[in-house]
């Protein structure tokens, strides 16, 4: 028996033996087979490695398998925890598939995919999922280092590990069994996983040259294939782009946060919350700079980092707002500022709590003046307080505008006043809590500041209330509250010529009172006309035909239609009389005349008529 092993193949040959001695002639027989098999079996080798060597060389996008499984296993909400599970997953189902186990259950013994390994595109994946579940766990870290900043430690090892990996699939696709896309692709990766690195480590140059690198691979590969290739390329220098200008700004390029702003703008979704958070660690910088607030007057020392923060953005967050395009994107600038002026003032509270004690031991002369901090809570407090009024007041303009279109499906509800009225109601409130701010008991100018906006918002409240009545035609309701509007109005006007400027952000009055008179003549018109018979109050409030009123005259829209109510078919039933029954009662009672002469006598026959009777002659 002989057996030849080759490329994981057996070919067994089996000589038969007769029960006599391996005489000459069955050797030299045996080892004719033999060489002819070697010959076979070399040549089957060579078709086996060519054929590897075009599965090989296969097209293997790394790009489009990462995206797929990232938003098909939980990145779509940024859970990263989640996606690192999904990649050990597959790794283990790889290593199964294609037996490269890492020892056994007592003994783990290391392997690495080599270049003769790669007849099988499926072991780049090999290394590809291990670049990922690094990458992950370093990702998941990340926003765990939040609370706690031990984990950054364990971070940067991670990434490590995932660029580690990702040098070795740039070094596997070296080979000649694997495309030039392929190699580009690799090149690409490693350098974002490099760039990732030397970016947590603050290297900005270093990350810098790294994500242009990437940058550059990524934007030859979008012009190399159709646009319908090229989208998922642009997306990935997208995510790319504000990385490579937080670096350029940490290098020294003053523009750089300009110009991220502008993303932010533009951005939407995980794009926009890691906008955000590069943004915020560049106020972070720049608030070293910053110790002091002015407001009202009074100069506030600002110690806290957060606070810092968010009063250095503040400026750059309402022109942010005032140039957004879309009213999508000022109510999301609006809902992130509103977020971080939350996290600003929890902050002062702690702080405050905190310094309690301290003001608990001052002097009495000094008891009675509010403190720094409680002035700068008041004042993140207006911050607040107003922003919520803008935003309201911006929502209450996207409403009216609507409620002015004509509203095409009829099905579909659209905007009410009523929507309008909780709008103006939430700003109201917003406003009352204004005037209890602390420390501002005594500024006059601003109590009348509050009370003027007040009045206004009053005015466009009463105003929509107004339109509400007049849907459900109750005039008289509906003309007493255009008074007042106009009442409110001229009050405004009255008492703005005390107050300079005190009228620049709020609506315009003036246009509201001549809204209000077109209004009011539109209703009187509306009232007069409702008073009198008019062709709406004489239309058909039943269902009688149209051959049952016409003595009288009234509007009828279902007689031009397809089933007009003319006649009532099929008819009613109606009593009509019956026809009489006659009973003959005198019947017993007559005489009738006697009837014997009419009638035929019959004649006596004797013998012969018998007989004739008998058989039937005589009938």
């Amino acid at each position: 028996i002989c057996t030849f092993m080759q490329q994981g193949f057996t070919v067994s040959i089996q000589g038969k033996y007769n029960g006599q001695g391996p005489g000459a002639g069955a050797g030299v027989g045996l080892e004719s087979e033999i060489f002819a098999l070697r010959g076979t079996c070399s040549q089957f080798r060579e078709s086996c490695l060519a054929k590897s060597n075009e599965k090989c060389k296969g097209e293997q996008s790394f790009l489009q398998i990462i995206k797929d499984s990232q938003q098909q296993h939980g990145l779509r909400h940024g859970d990263y925890q989640r996606y690192r599970g999904y990649c050990s997953r597959r790794l283990r189902r790889l290593r199964k598939t294609l037996g490269f186990k890492m020892g056994n259950r007592h003994k783990f013994t290391g392997k690495k995919v080599t270049e003769d390994m790669l007849t099988d595109n499926r072991f780049l994946l090999l290394v590809l999922m291990e670049a990922e579940r690094a990458w992950s766990y370093a990702m998941q870290l990340k926003q765990e280092a939040n609370t706690e900043p031990r984990k950054r430690f364990h971070l940067l090892a991670r990434l490590r590990k995932a660029a580690k990996h990702g040098e070795q699939l740039e070094r596997l696709c070296e080979s000649r069994r694997v495309d030039a896309k392929t190699k580009l692709e690799a090149q690409a990766y490693t350098a974002y996983l490099v760039g990732m690195v030397q970016f947590e480590l603050q290297a900005w140059k270093s990350a810098m040259e790294a994500f242009n690198k990437c940058k550059t691979i990524y934007e030859k590969l979008a012009s190399a294939f159709t646009e319908e290739q090229a989208v998922l390329y642009h997306q990935r220098v997208e995510e790319i782009s504000p990385n490579i200008r937080y670096c350029a700004y940490n290098i020294g390029d003053q523009n750089a946060i300009n110009d991220l702003m502008q993303m932010r703008l533009r951005g939407g979704g995980m794009m926009a919350e890691k906008l955000e958070a590069l943004i915020t660690q560049t106020r972070a910088k720049q608030a070293a700079t910053m110790s002091e607030v002015e407001w009202r007057g009074r100069t506030v020392p600002v110690k806290i980092d957060k606070a810092r923060i968010f009063l250095l953005g503040l400026a750059d967050n309402e022109a942010a707002i005032a140039q957004a395009a879309s009213e999508e994107t000022k109510e999301r600038l609006y809902e992130t500022l509103l977020a971080e002026c939350r996290d600003t003032i929890q902050a002062v509270r702690e702080e405050i709590k905190a310094d309690s004690k301290q003001r608990e031991r001052a002097v009495d002369g000094e008891a009675t003046k509010i403190s720094n901090l409680q002035y700068l809570h008041s004042y993140l407090t207006y911050i607040k307080l107003w922003t919520v009024v803008k935003r309201n007041e911006s929502m209450a303009h996207v409403l009216q505008a609507k409620l002015k279109e004509p509203q095409m499906d009829e099905n579909k509800r659209g905007p009410r006043p009523q929507d309008l009225i909780r709008l103006y109601d939430i700003i109201l409130q917003s406003l009352a809590e204004l005037c209890t701010l602390q420390g501002l008991e005594d500024d006059h100018t601003f109590q009348k500041e509050v009370s003027l906006k007040m009045l206004v918002y009053k005015a466009y409240r009463c105003f929509f209330i107004a339109q509400s009545y007049v849907l459900v035609k109750k005039w008289s309701e509906a003309l007493v509250l255009y008074e007042r509007v106009l009442k409110y109005a001229r009050e405004v006007q009255s008492k703005a010529k005390n107050l300079n400027n005190s009228l620049k952000d709020l609506p315009d009055v003036q246009e509201l009172i001549t809204e209000v008179n077109a209004e009011k003549y539109s209703l009187q018109a509306a009232a007069i006309l409702d008073a009198i018979e008019t062709p709406q109050q004489m239309q058909v409030k039943d269902n009688k035909p149209l051959c049952e009123r016409l003595e009288n005259f009234s509007l009828d829209p279902t007689i031009l239609g397809k089933q007009p109510n003319l006649v009532q078919f099929p008819p009613e039933f109606q009593p009509i009389p019956c026809k009489p029954l006659f009973f003959d009662l005198a019947l017993n009672h007559v005489a009738f005349p006697p009837l014997d002469d009419k009638v035929e006598q019959k004649g006596k026959g004797g013998l012969t008529g018998y007989i004739k009777g008998i058989f039937g002659f005589g009938s």
